[in-house]
């Protein structure tokens, strides 16, 4: 079983030719363009012999190929993109998983292996993440995403629809799980760290945990001309200097912490902000420094709120806590990348949600320049084809039973 990274490298380029542009890819879920990329992979899968694909509840993609041990191995990742996004980022862990299968193909002396495509990793439409990998781990709650809609305001349910889903079933994906034993994803970093280092390829520790809120001021919308600097209640304020605390607090704490967004009323040049929502996003590789950046974050918030005459309020938006990968797999991913290298990864992935059940690890190459989730994403091919190479000799060794027995 031999792995081809210059057949990945093709696929990538026609999927970027078909959904890709001058402004970047257009493959955000629920839409034509991502249509259009399943169908290129249902293409390709058609020239793999003896494998059967299906859509699951969630509207996730799987392309099973038979094998004669007990049960299944998946591999892959996602297609859909943000808006203006790059080429590489999820495709190249589907992709990747396709050049698995073809390989695997030769050799029936293995477990079952599985092309998994998930549906919205990205969360761009909706602002979702992780919708079909979190459906199959069962940690997806219709109930509190049943509201959401798009910029357009359509309705998620109904979009869903469209595409063969009803929100309702989606839970039923869990029923993927049952016969999976092992979960692989290829990945670029996203990040400068292996650029910088001068490798090529790593395997990945784990995930960071999550704590996504919102933090809501109110304080007494004002003339801005009339009301003097000592008499205001001013929540923009509040939000601002709580922003700055977050900066503080994720250094301290050596997590990450972003305040991404920012909404004033009445927002407009001639008035003192009486009410202020500022969305907060923190991330650690450990649980008890996460939860020390929101316990420090929201009595923050409520000193800047006090220092303004302002009241405060906040509410979770979504979390995940630190996730480990498993330590076989890890050790193989080593292993095969045969760089030493292993860091754990800030961005969130489909693998998180699948460790929660079942052993599971990645696999990251360099981003140039760190930069992801934008056009000029990119990845060196000496590097590209290094990652894949090594990333199919872990997979097949795992098909084999050559890792968890």
């Amino acid at each position: 079983m031999t792995i081809d990274a210059r057949r990945v490298i093709a696929d990538l380029r026609e999927l970027d030719r078909l959904t890709g542009g001058p402004d970047g890819a257009r493959r955000v879920c629920w839409t034509k363009e991502w249509l259009r990329a399943r169908e290129l992979l249902r293409e390709r899968l058609e020239d793999v012999g003896g494998v059967a694909v299906a859509q699951d509840e969630a509207g996730n993609l799987w392309a099973t190929l038979p094998g004669d041990r007990d049960g299944t191995v998946a591999v892959g990742s996602h297609l859909d993109s943000v808006p203006n996004g790059g080429w590489l980022d999820g495709a190249l862990g589907v992709m990747a998983a396709l050049e698995v299968l073809r390989a695997a193909a030769a050799d029936s002396h293995r477990h079952t292996a599985a092309l998994v495509d998930f549906a919205d990793e990205e969360g761009a439409r909706f602002g979702r993440s992780l919708f079909g990998s979190s459906a199959v781990a069962g940690t997806l709650d219709t109930r509190a995403i049943e509201g959401l809609r798009d910029a357009e305001g359509g309705a998620l349910g109904e979009v869903l629809a469209e595409h063969g889903v009803d929100l309702e079933r989606t839970t039923a994906a869990t029923a993927r799980r049952e016969s999976l034993i092992a979960y692989l994803e290829l990945h670029i970093e996203q990040g400068p760290v292996l650029e910088g280092e001068g490798l090529p390829v790593a395997a990945v520790s784990g995930t960071f945990g999550v704590e996504r809120y919102r933090f809501s001021f109110d304080g007494q919308a004002s003339h801005a001309g009339t009301t003097p600097m000592d008499m205001r209640r001013d929540a923009g304020l509040a939000a601002a200097g709580t922003a700055l605390a977050v900066e503080q607090i994720a250094r301290r704490h050596e997590g990450v912490g972003t305040c991404g967004r920012v909404d004033l009323e009445p927002g407009i040049p001639t008035a003192v902000a009486g009410r202020a929502d500022l969305l907060v996003d923190l991330r650690h590789a450990q649980g008890e420094p996460l939860a020390a950046m929101l316990a420090e974050t929201r009595a923050e918030a409520a000193r800047a709120a006090a220092g303004r005459g302002c009241s405060m309020s906040d509410s979770e938006l979504w979390r995940i806590e630190p996730i480990s990968f498993d330590g076989r797999l890890v050790t193989a991913a080593l292993e095969a990348a045969c760089t030493g290298r292993a860091l754990p990864s800030g961005a969130l992935h489909d693998a998180a949600e699948m460790a929660r059940h079942l052993p599971a690890a990645m696999m990251f190459t360099s981003s140039t320049r760190g930069i992801s989730h934008a056009k000029e994403e990119d990845t060196p091919e000496p590097d590209l084809e290094r990652a894949i190479d090594a990333f199919g000799r872990l997979a097949l060794r795992v098909l084999r039973g050559e890792v968890l027995g």
